[in-house]
Order: structure tokens, then sequence, then C-alpha cells
């Protein structure tokens, strides 16, 4: 069955980081666009950032310098390496691929941050 797995979340201070990845398993297509959201309580689903298979990115405005995302399309891995956390990055994060036309979400990872 086709499906993306996320790892890497949790608990952490202010100031601290965090690693997401998130694998492709039951899918033979090379990933074409791969992608974070992130979603907290009361609000809606908001991208964090996102790579295409040239390599291009794309960082919401509230992430950028402080994220960076990194994936292998060939893999259909991506990771989002989050550096000086805040409160308010606390959401459930979801990892998104497009791989062979088709839309994949994956179950989503909570990542706190406490002041």
């Amino acid at each position: 069955q086709a499906q993306l797995v996320e790892s890497g979340g949790g608990l952490v201070q202010a100031g601290g980081s965090l690693r997401l990845s998130c694998a492709a398993s039951g899918i033979v297509s090379n990933s074409n666009v791969m992608g974070w959201y992130r979603q907290a309580p009361g609000k809606q689903r908001e991208l964090v950032a996102s790579i295409t298979n040239g390599g291009g990115t794309n960082y919401a405005d509230s992430v950028k310098g402080r994220f960076t995302i990194s994936g292998d399309n060939a893999k259909n891995t991506v990771s989002l390496q989050m550096n000086s956390l805040k409160p308010e990055d606390t959401a459930v994060y979801y990892c998104r691929q497009t791989i062979g036309g088709y839309l994949y979400w994956g179950q989503g990872t909570q990542v706190t941050v406490s002041s």
C-alpha cells in the first residue's frame, strides 16, 4: 500500500532544533514536488516549505532563515531541519509528495515548542 511515513517530531524548548523526515513506501515513481505543511489548533493547514525535483525551494516567510528543506526525489525522501524553534511553530506537521501524478499525505507528526 502506497503511503508516506513521517518521523522526528517531539517536544523541544524554544531555541532548540528538530529534524523531520518523510519516506514513501509502496511507490515506484519518482516524486516531483515534496513539501511540509503544518496545522496548529484552530488554524488552517499552511505550507511550511517545498522542494521540486529540480531543487527549487520555497519557504513560508515565518520560517525563512530557520528551517531548511532537503529531498531526494529518486528515493522519495524529504527532510525538514528546524532550528531556532519558537512556541508559534507548535503544530502537527504533514509531509506531502506529488508522485506519478498522484498526491500523497503523511499521517502527521506533532511538534511542540515550549517557552
